[in-house]
C-alpha cells in the first residue's frame, strides 16, 4: 500500500467534532484507511507512511463540494455586473457565450480548476459546453466532477433543439466514468422555462433509460415560476414531477421561490437542492428557504454558480453567505447554523451529486482539505466549525487532496501549471471580448 499520512492537526469528524487525530490514506485505492490518535494510526494501517502532509495548527476537513457551477465562466468574471438575471443573460452573457470556442472553454475550466484546488474544493458539478474539454481538465487537475452539456431550446428550430438535447445525452453517455472514474455525468436541461416541454419529456425519458440523473435550474426567479403557473396551472416542481424529472438521484439548482407544497414534494422525491446564495443575492433573485428545506429532510448542497454572477468559486464564501442569508430568510438568528452550512458544503454536496467524499472517516474517499488556523483572522480558535463558516477563506487552505492524490501542497498546485493557466485565460478572455464587440 502507498500510504499518505496527514499528521499533526485536528480532524473534523462526521458528527461535527474536531479532534486531535491523524488521517491515513491508501493512495492505491484513493480511500481513507484510518483516522485516530497519532500513536494508533500506523498500527491500524500496519505500515509506516510513505509520505506525510503536515497539518499542525490546522484542521483536516472533507474536500469541499461546489455542487452547481459553470466553471468556464471564469472568463466572464466581472464582464457584466449589477443587472437582474433575465436581461443579464439575454443582453450580456448569451451573446458572449455565442462567441465561445472549445479552446476558450478549456482555458476557463483550467482557471476554475486552479481556483477550486487553491480553495479546498475537490468536487464540482458543471453545466456548460464543450464538456469533453472540461472532462480533460478534470482528469489533468485530479479533481472529481459531475458534468453535463447545458440544453437551451428557446429561440431554436426543431432540428437545432433536438440536436442540443442529443448532445447532452451523448455527453452523459460517453464521458461517464472518465478520469479513472472521477468524472460522472448528468442530463442537464438549462431550466423548465428555457427548454420546451416536448424536448424535456424526450430528454428525461432517454436519461432514465441511460441511467443518468437530471440537473437543471429550478425556481431561481419569479420569471421561472410565473410562466409555468400561468400556462399550466401548476407550480414548477409539480411540472418537473410530471416530466419524471424529480427523482432521488436528481439535483436542482437554486430553489429560491419554492412554496410549502414544493418543499414537501422535493422531500418526498429525495431530489436535492443546490443553494447558491452569492449568485442569488447578486442577481437579486431572492432568498431560498434553506431552513425549511433542511427541516423537511431535503438534501441541501452549496454552489457558487458561475464566476460571472458571484464572482469567485470559493465555497468558503458560500458557507458564510448561506448562514447569513438563511437567518434573514427565516427571520431567525438560530437558523442555518455554522454546522449546517459546513455539512452542506461537504457531505451534503457529495450526497447531492452522488459522488464519493464529504466525510473524513475510514472507508470514505480520500478527498481532503487542510485548513490553517493560525492566521490573525482565525485567532483565537474557540470553535473550529464556527471559523469554517464565518471566518475562514479559501486562501487559508494549505493542502488539497483528491482521490488520495496531493493536488496542492503548501499552497503550490502540483497538478496544473497555475501561472501559465492564468496567462492563457487572461488572453482568451480579452480575445473573447474583442469578438463579442466585433459581432455587435
Amino acid at each position: 500500500m502507498d500510504y499518505l499520512r496527514v499528521a499533526g492537526g485536528r480532524v473534523l469528524r462526521p458528527d461535527g467534532r474536531a479532534e486531535r487525530a491523524d488521517v491515513a490514506v491508501d493512495r492505491d485505492e484513493g480511500t481513507i484507511r484510518a483516522v485516530g490518535p497519532p500513536d494508533e494510526v500506523d498500527d491500524a494501517v500496519g505500515a509506516t507512511a510513505d509520505e506525510t502532509l503536515d497539518a499542525s495548527d490546522s484542521l483536516v476537513i472533507p474536500g469541499l463540494v461546489n455542487a452547481h457551477t459553470h466553471v468556464a465562466m471564469t472568463l466572464l468574471r466581472g464582464y457584466a455586473d449589477d443587472k437582474p438575471l433575465d436581461p443579464w443573460l439575454r443582453e450580456d452573457i448569451w451573446p458572449a457565450e455565442a462567441e465561445l470556442t472549445p479552446d476558450d472553454v478549456e482555458a476557463g475550466a483550467e482557471l476554475g480548476a486552479v481556483e477550486m484546488i487553491r480553495s479546498g474544493t475537490t468536487a464540482f458539478a458543471d453545466m456548460y459546453f464543450a464538456m469533453d474539454r472540461v472532462a480533460d481538465v478534470v482528469d489533468r487537475a485530479g479533481l472529481r466532477a459531475r458534468l453535463g452539456h447545458g440544453v437551451v431550446t428557446v429561440g431554436k428550430g426543431d432540428a437545432d433543439a433536438r440536436a442540443d438535447v442529443e448532445e447532452s445525452l451523448a455527453v452523459a453517455r460517453e464521458l461517464d466514468g472518465g478520469a479513472d472514474g472521477r468524472v460522472r455525468t448528468a442530463f442537464m436541461p438549462h431550466s423548465l422555462t428555457t427548454v420546451g416541454e416536448e424536448y424535456l419529456r424526450e430528454g428525461v425519458a432517454a436519461a432514465r433509460e441511460a441511467g443518468v440523473p437530471v440537473h437543471l435550474h429550478a425556481n431561481e426567479t419569479t420569471d421561472e415560476v410565473d410562466p409555468i403557473v400561468d400556462e399550466r396551472g401548476e407550480r414548477p416542481i409539480a411540472y418537473a414531477e410530471s416530466l419524471d424529472a424529480l427523482g432521488p438521484d436528481d439535483f436542482f439548482a437554486h430553489g429560491v421561490h419554492l412554496d410549502e407544497g414544493e418543499v414537501d414534494r422535493l422531500a418526498e422525491a429525495g431530489t436535492a437542492v443546490v443553494h447558491c446564495p452569492a449568485s442569488n443575492m447578486k442577481l437579486a433573485s431572492g432568498m431560498a428557504p434553506v431552513q425549511r428545506l433542511r427541516e423537511a429532510g431535503v438534501t441541501v448542497a452549496l454552489g457558487t454558480d458561475g464566476a460571472a454572477s458571484n464572482n469567485d468559486l470559493d465555497v468558503f464564501d458560500e458557507m458564510r453567505d448561506a448562514a447569513m442569508l438563511g437567518k434573514l430568510a427565516a427571520d431567525d438568528a438560530s437558523a442555518v447554523p455554522a454546522a449546517a452550512v459546513v455539512e452542506m458544503a461537504t457531505a451534503g454536496g457529495a450526497d447531492a451529486l452522488n459522488l464519493p467524499g464529504g466525510r473524513v472517516e475510514a472507508g470514505a474517499a480520500a478527498d481532503l482539505a487542510v485548513v490553517g488556523l493560525d492566521a490573525p483572522h482565525l485567532t483565537p480558535v474557540h470553535d473550529p466549525v464556527s471559523h469554517l463558516a464565518y471566518a475562514a477563506r479559501g486562501n487559508d487552505v494549505r493542502h488539497t487532496v483528491c482521490d488520495g492524490e496531493i493536488l496542492m501542497r503548501d499552497r503550490e498546485v502540483l497538478t496544473l501549471d497555475a501561472a501559465a493557466i492564468q496567462e492563457r485565460a487572461a488572453d482568451a478572455a480579452a480575445d473573447l471580448v474583442d469578438r463579442v464587440d466585433a459581432a455587435e
